[in-house]
């Protein structure tokens, strides 16, 4: 398909809205603390799209309805898990986090909180969670450039190499410029686009192929278990195949760009009516996705996505739907979800080399001009190296997401949940807390994986079990028992803890 001029005037005027919204913002960035944070400035509304929007990612526009597409009703497992997850995130870390990183030392990245939480005077906890904040984010980006590629690539017939590295150009432009604030202005943008996206999609699809009842028969007549839910979930491997769908939950506990909306909520009062705005946008949008994929198998069959490419559902439904000015606002709504995500993760990931490692560790007595500048030629460089890792056609977005989600997930999560539940827990077991889960995803990921050139089998039991199961548990297993094994924390971190929570 050639480039449709109305799509393209559509697409640039949006890509002129970002760019402005990162000018502005510019402007309004003078120390380290807007630059990373804002400013603690966030609106409810804002706040509640900006992590959802940079939560969801391409992956709720193009992988979700990949996977629907390829195996069915199956794949909504993973919707109903992030449901739950998500809502547990907000009602019981969203509003601790916020006034406990206020609290303690004003703290403004998850590595700065851990290490004044602690009173980790060594640097070794944030620098190890900077490590993991940059190990796995380089992963998660990559899984966002493939799918700006995949955009660029379906909509303007242009070659994959190419595609990928003018959509990072678009993505790095405004995250250089305008750093947390033009993050989530533009999330807070984007994840209205996305909304109506996931809304009117499925609809005209669905309308289509001839109503609802319609859908559901032609897709029954496809595969008789696409439209049950509990198709292949039978024996061992199935039940572990739900319990891995509905482990992605876990992950929102440990997920930097989603923690750091929290801590950016103007007051822990807004948090009740953020969480509501969010859960709403959340719910919604997972459903249209999952009908979009559903309609796809009845739109598609005569003529079915195989691979890589059943991941472009949704971009062939907006091309072949709509006409071309609409079509060029919903090709933005799939850009919006991908830049959303990757420019929050470019941000985390520069404020963890800048304050965390070169201030942390280099230049103590850096000015907050120079951290900002650091930062912003940090996005550059982690955007460089994660447009390598997506270099290959063949990359999923799912895959990659499933990895760095988990990664997150495990070494972060039982750390969050119990560094602002537990007065008990120490600066020790945070360490082996973020040790223990980041290394059991890497070996768990490694001996679930088979060998380059080698035939793609399924998992061997218990390595069917999605990572980040093992990874969390052991990562809460290891903080509980080294916590009580060594001495109490200190008096004065107890008091902060009682000041923070009550």
């Amino acid at each position: 398909m050639g480039i449709d001029t109305p799509t393209l005037i559509t697409f640039i005027i949006y890509l002129v809205v970002m760019l402005a919204i990162g000018v502005i913002s510019y402007r309004l960035t003078s120390n380290l603390s807007d630059y990373v944070l804002g400013g603690r400035s966030l609106t409810p509304g804002v706040a509640a799209l900006s992590a959802g929007a940079s939560d969801m990612s391409g992956w709720l526009l193009l992988g979700l309805p990949g996977a629907v597409y390829a195996g069915g009703m199956n794949a909504a497992w993973i919707g109903i898990g992030l449901s739950i997850g998500a809502y547990l995130n907000w009602q019981f870390v969203a509003k601790r986090l916020r006034q406990y990183t206020e609290v303690s030392n004003d703290s403004i990245t998850i590595p700065d909180y851990f290490e004044n939480r602690f009173r980790d005077n060594s640097k070794i906890l944030r620098v190890m969670s900077a490590i993991v904040i940059l190990f796995f984010f380089t992963v998660y980006t990559a899984s966002g450039l493939v799918g700006g590629a995949k955009l660029f690539q379906s909509s303007f017939n242009m070659p994959y190499t190419a595609a990928l590295w003018i959509g990072a150009a678009v993505i790095i432009s405004y995250t250089f410029l305008g750093g947390f604030l033009a993050v989530s202005w533009t999330d807070f943008i984007q994840g209205i686009l996305m909304f109506l996206a996931l809304i009117i999609v499925p609809i005209v699809a669905v309308n289509k192929v001839g109503g609802w009842n319609e859908t559901i028969n032609q897709v029954g007549a496809v595969d008789a278990g696409f439209v049950d839910i509990m198709a292949g979930m039978g024996g061992v491997t199935g039940f572990l195949a739900i319990i891995s769908s509905l482990a992605w939950g876990l992950g929102y506990f440990g997920q930097p760009h989603i923690l750091t909306r929290f801590m950016a909520v103007k007051s822990s009062q807004d948090i009740p009516k953020a969480r509501m705005i969010g859960m709403t946008w959340m719910v919604v949008s997972l459903f249209g996705a999952i009908f979009t994929g559903l309609a796809g198998i009845a739109y598609f069959a005569d003529n079915p996505l195989e691979g890589a490419a059943t991941e472009t559902v949704f971009i062939l439904f907006t091309q072949v739907l709509f006409n071309p000015w609409v079509s060029g606002v919903l090709l933005a709504a799939i850009l919006a979800a991908i830049m959303s995500t990757v420019d929050s993760q470019l941000l985390v990931s520069s404020s963890a080399l800048a304050e965390d490692f070169y201030k942390a560790l280099l230049r103590k007595n850096a000015s907050e001009k120079e951290l900002v500048w650091i930062g912003r030629f940090a996005v550059i460089g982690i955007a460089l190296i994660a447009g390598l890792i997506a270099s290959n056609p063949e990359s999923r977005v799912l895959e990659l997401v499933s990895y760095a989600w988990a990664g997150f997930g495990a070494a972060f999560g039982p750390v969050i949940i119990l560094s602002l539940f537990w007065r008990r827990m120490t600066r020790n077991s945070a360490i082996a807390g973020i040790l223990v889960g980041a290394v059991t995803v890497v070996l768990w990921k490694t001996l679930s994986t088979p060998p380059a050139g080698a035939e793609q089998t399924e998992a061997v039991i218990p390595f069917a079990l999605y990572e980040i199961i093992p990874g969390f548990i052991l990562a809460t297993i290891a903080i509980i028992i080294v916590s009580l094994m060594g001495k109490g924390p200190k008096q004065e971190v107890k008091d902060e803890f009682t000041e923070a929570v009550e």
